[in-house]
């Protein structure tokens, strides 16, 4: 009775993955506060466009909530402005990869992302405490939430309390399920079940020698202790591969219990509109409450500096997915060709209904972890929540918001990693400056927090560029090693540092400036360079050019300096310096 075939092993598995993404897809767009429906509108388009375009065979493209915090912080909950704003932004995401401008994502640096991944975790996770509590009437911006949140303790519904806290539980019991099965230390038949278990509660692609049944595991044991233990473990991982559809299922069958009783204790989804979304140009326009009508031009200037973050914040966190696992599974990725896939992505998506995707981390990582061989993956998937859209709808009425509530939380938490802020304070305290700024600032607005975090970064870089280090050493000569290019936020720095500790000493001294990591020089560089030469002329001492690279020795013979010497080594130069003779080389 164990004997199951791998073809249906494959089919039951990727059933229970899409059952766990739709719900997920759900819960994230519960997190960007637009209708639940939208969640699913902006999971399907990926799959079929990511196939065509995409170079990762593991990446897959949808709602995230990180792209939906962002969405929110900008169109504030309006679905129809999400829906126009996802067009805007793969039209830029788009001629990014034409005009191949994907260099530009790396001026956004590692404790800018950092610091608003935390804070983007916390701003999510504390909102949905009003949830589990069933607070209504609570506001939206961060600080104003937390002030109402507390003060509307004491109007807490008894039933979502309740019943968030047993969700939320629930899913840390088996999260502590999940992790002493993992434990290495172990005995080895826990570790052989974990493995079997894995591959079969997430096989998405079950073929030939590469998987084992559990079930010849379960059939190949004598004693009933033994079969019993791998049950046990086989479900206590199965379980944790599903948790949030099982805490979803759960609390919905308690919740339609007690409604059908006449007891409304919990605060449900309600209504969500049920079939496939209409295929239609986004709206252009947005009509009031109050019979105003929003232009297209009000539209887009109400994005403000979100119009241009939201597009960076996607292309970021999709190129930094399709890296890394690229890297740990040996392929090699066009970025360019990333950037157009998630472009056009939600382009047609705003034809139906989606708001902006990006790179999902967690079902990316299910991909990977599953051996999938190609993005063709994505069509399964897409194809299922074009099924669900169309017959399960109904069936997510009755989903307590408070459940919803607890999974969201747990889903953040993970991205809560403040130890790296010990990292940093050990490798480099001023890295530190950026992740706080950007921490800080994003719980007033999280496009201002980013770009505060980018603006320190880009001061932080420029003054590394405008003060360059230069090692100093005697012999006989001064000699001055560069560090790096010069360019002209260097320029008066370097003129300052030769003038204090060579020409305005007593007596003045001869310089070597040592070229040697020095890979750049321009116009404003070479024309303060021949000042310089002018004046080390007047004073009658030498500033000679060692070890140049053929690029800068080039410009240098092309600016034709008077005076210019120079030599290929630093030794060399220390002896014309000695010899007082002006040689050419």
């Amino acid at each position: 009775m164990f004997e199951l075939s791998a073809g249906e092993l494959s089919s039951f598995s990727r059933w229970m993955w899409e059952k766990k993404a739709e719900a997920k897809k759900l819960i994230v767009s519960c997190t960007s506060l637009v209708h639940p429906q939208y969640g699913l509108y902006s999971a399907f388009m990926g799959g079929f466009i990511y196939t065509l375009l995409g170079t990762s065979k593991d990446v897959t493209l949808g709602p995230t909530a990180i792209m939906s915090l962002l969405c929110f912080s900008v169109v504030g909950g309006q679905p129809q402005r999400a829906v126009l704003l996802s067009l805007l932004c793969g039209l830029i995401q788009a001629a990014m990869a034409l005009l191949r401008l994907g260099f530009l994502l790396d001026f956004i640096s590692f404790p800018v992302v950092k610091g608003f991944t935390c804070a983007a975790a916390v701003t999510i996770g504390f909102g949905q405490v009003k949830n589990i509590l069933g607070l209504q009437g609570v506001p939206h911006q961060f600080l104003l939430e937390v002030y109402y949140t507390f003060y509307k303790i004491p109007e807490a519904r008894t039933g979502d309390v309740v019943l968030g806290l047993l969700c939320f539980g629930l899913l840390v019991m088996l999260m502590f399920m999940k992790n002493s099965l993992d434990s290495e230390d172990a005995p080895p038949c826990t570790r052989l079940s974990r493995k079997l278990v894995w591959a079969v509660a997430t096989s998405q692609y079950l073929c030939g020698h590469e998987c084992v049944s559990v079930f010849h595991l379960f059939k190949g044991q004598r004693n009933i202790w033994s079969i019993s233990f791998h049950l046990f473990a086989f479900c206590s991982y199965l379980s944790w591969s599903v948790r949030n559809a099982l805490v979803v299922v759960a609390a919905s069958l308690v919740a339609f219990s007690w409604d059908a009783y006449g007891h409304h204790v919990f605060t449900i989804t309600g209504e969500t509109s049920q079939g496939l979304p209409p295929f239609m140009p986004p709206p252009t326009s947005d009509t009031m409450a109050n019979g105003t009508v929003v232009s297209f031009g009000e539209i887009v200037e109400g994005f403000g500096g979100g119009l241009a973050l939201i597009p960076f914040m996607g292309l970021l966190e999709s190129i930094a997915i399709a890296k890394a696992f690229a890297s740990q599974n040996d392929y090699r990725i066009d970025a360019n060709q990333e950037l157009l896939a998630i472009g056009v992505t939600n382009i047609m998506g705003s034809f139906v209904s989606a708001y902006p995707v990006t790179g999902s981390f967690g079902r990316t990582a299910v991909n990977s972890q599953t051996g999938v061989c190609s993005p063709a993956g994505g069509i399964i998937t897409s194809v299922i929540v074009l099924l669900s859209l169309e017959f399960l709808m109904p069936a997510f009425y009755y989903i307590p918001k408070a459940s919803l509530a607890a999974i969201i939380i747990c889903a953040v938490a993970p991205m809560m990693d403040f130890h790296v802020v010990a990292k940093m304070w050990r490798i480099r305290k001023l890295d530190l400056l950026p992740f706080v700024v950007t921490f800080l600032m994003s719980f007033w607005q999280v496009q201002y927090g980013i770009m505060g975090g980018v603006a320190v970064s880009g001061v932080l870089l420029l003054y590394n560029i405008a003060r360059p280090q230069i090692k100093e050493s005697d012999h006989g000569a001064l000699v001055m090693e560069l560090s790096s290019g010069l360019s002209f936020p260097a320029t008066e720095y370097l003129s300052h540092m030769i003038h204090t500790h060579a020409l305005k000493a007593s007596p003045p001294r001869s310089v070597v400036l040592d070229c040697h990591h020095v890979s750049t020089m321009d116009y404003t560089v070479i024309s303060e360079l021949r000042d310089v030469l002018r004046q080390f002329k007047l004073q009658d001492v030498q500033l000679i050019f060692s070890r140049l690279q053929p690029s800068v020795l080039e410009v240098l013979l092309a600016a034709d300096l008077e005076g210019l010497r120079y030599t290929h080594s630093v030794e060399a130069a220390l002896l014309l310096v000695e010899s007082g003779n002006l040689l050419d080389d």
